[in-house]
């Protein structure tokens, strides 16, 4: 039997990071046994949906790295390029959901009442084999007792989540259903809706909860509930996806940096934890910043160009060597991409506004003609590098009687606008001699 597997999301808002994790289970599981990923978007309720918010979702896959396999070839609003392969729209498949309806009321497995169609829910403890959780065994409620058959198609015409998710997981094939726990509580209907259709019902997985730090149900208002707050706060798609699978799912040896192609190679659905986790924003961040500092210069590159272009920043009018040459002292000084616009967007502006940061001391009359022979010497020398410019600045700090930090200080005003940022030797070297000279002249002059 090939694994089938699929992500079935709503989209009426932002996308939850525990349905961002659903999906990588799901993802993980297809990966991992060869089988395939299906993307299924649940949008009957059209009161509710937006494109939007399926535009929200699709994006964040991508984002991700979770590739799904199968769905029509799009070209539409759905946020892909014409040719890409979309996902499934339960709204464009409201027939398969008339005839299956039909085929239950021709049975006498459902009927009409009140102008909608109710579905004849066994009156049996139903057993839910969870290959996670363990067998469950869900018995009907005291209110359930008393009317335990369940409405499938409402009296507008519009059918309902139960039936819908079932009878998409039964025509797609779905082999295994991976998803929160929060729905264990459906699975008895869904079972029995399977046995009506005269199917086994897939397997089942219900994994934990995502919570808060202290141990409360993480809501659509709490920090960080949000995907898109990770996208758009600089994290890595990969810091994020390694801390989503350590959310449930734990390697032997308790390591937390794990490449994504071992977790394929590692993950099964035995092993995934039984108590619910908790979110650690903190651990996240630190481990944001560990990729960071071991990623290759070109992903870094490409994740800090974005970064930059975000808030304005265009890149492209700039040499290639010299944006990488820039990004690249900044490789070591952030943990989110969202602090490389502080660390590097002088380099990519002509004109530096110094004044707002500079102290009375580093531009006081008595430093300027300390600084213009600093700019002097800048420009007399042969090889504009790091270290003949670190050599100079002392040299000048010794001849002027000043301490070197009385010049270095107001340097990096002149230079970056700002008091803290990469190393100021090599990032003179990357700014170029020219560029550091113009700097120079402007604020001398500015000083009067």
């Amino acid at each position: 039997m090939k694994v089938r597997v699929r992500f079935a999301p709503s989209p009426t808002g932002f996308l939850h990071i525990g349905g961002a994790r659903t999906a990588l289970f799901n993802w993980l599981y297809a990966r991992h046994t060869g089988g395939t990923f299906v993307l299924r978007i649940e949008d009957t309720d059209a009161a509710r949906n937006t494109q939007e918010a399926v535009e929200v979702i699709l994006n964040g896959l991508r984002w991700l790295g979770l590739d799904w396999d199968e769905g029509p070839i799009s070209g539409d609003a759905t946020g892909a390029s014409k040719g890409d392969r979309g996902p499934y729209f339960q709204s464009q498949r409201s027939e398969n959901y008339r005839r299956r309806v039909e085929a239950l009321l021709s049975r006498g497995l459902a009927y009409e009442h009140e102008g909608a169609i109710r579905f004849k829910m066994s009156r049996e403890p139903v057993v839910i084999p969870d290959l996670v959780v363990g067998n469950v065994t869900r018995e009907l409620t005291d209110r359930e007792k008393l009317e335990p058959d369940f409405v499938i198609v409402r009296s507008d015409g519009q059918p309902v989540f139960h039936l819908v998710n079932v009878i998409d997981d039964l025509e797609m094939g779905i082999t295994h259903v991976i998803r929160g726990e929060d729905h264990l509580s459906n699975t008895a209907k869904h079972i029995a809706l399977f046995r009506a259709f005269g199917v086994e019902p897939p397997q089942y997985a219900h994994i934990p909860l995502i919570l808060n730090i202290d141990g409360t149900k993480m809501s659509k208002r709490d920090k960080g509930a949000s995907l898109m707050t990770y996208v758009e706060e600089g994290y890595a798609p990969e810091a994020v996806v390694n801390y989503l699978c350590l959310l449930g799912w734990s390697p032997k040896g308790n390591r937390e940096k794990v490449p994504i192609k071992e977790v394929i190679e590692l993950f099964d659905l035995p092993q995934i934890l039984r108590h619910n986790a908790r979110f650690d924003l903190n651990k996240l961040h630190w481990l944001n910043g560990e990729y960071i500092k071991e990623m290759s210069g070109d992903r870094f590159h490409e994740l800090a160009v974005h970064a930059l272009a975000r808030v304005g920043i265009d890149t492209n009018r700039y040499d290639l060597q010299y944006v990488k040459a820039a990004l690249d002292t900044c490789k070591q000084k952030v943990k989110l991409f969202s602090e490389v616009p502080t660390f590097a967007d002088f380099y990519f502006k002509e004109e530096i506004d110094h004044k707002a940061q500079a102290a009375e001391t580093d531009f006081a009359p008595e430093n300027k003609p300390r600084l213009k022979q600093l700019r002097d010497a800048f420009a007399q020398v042969a090889k504009f590098d790091a270290d003949t410019l670190n050599t100079t600045l002392k040299g000048v700090a010794v001849s002027s009687g000043a301490s070197v930090g009385v010049l270095v200080h107001p340097t990096r005003l002149i230079c970056t606008g700002r008091t803290v940022g990469p190393s100021l030797y090599h990032l003179l070297e990357v700014l170029g001699k020219e560029r550091v000279l113009q700097r120079f002249d402007r604020a001398l002059e500015q000083m009067g």
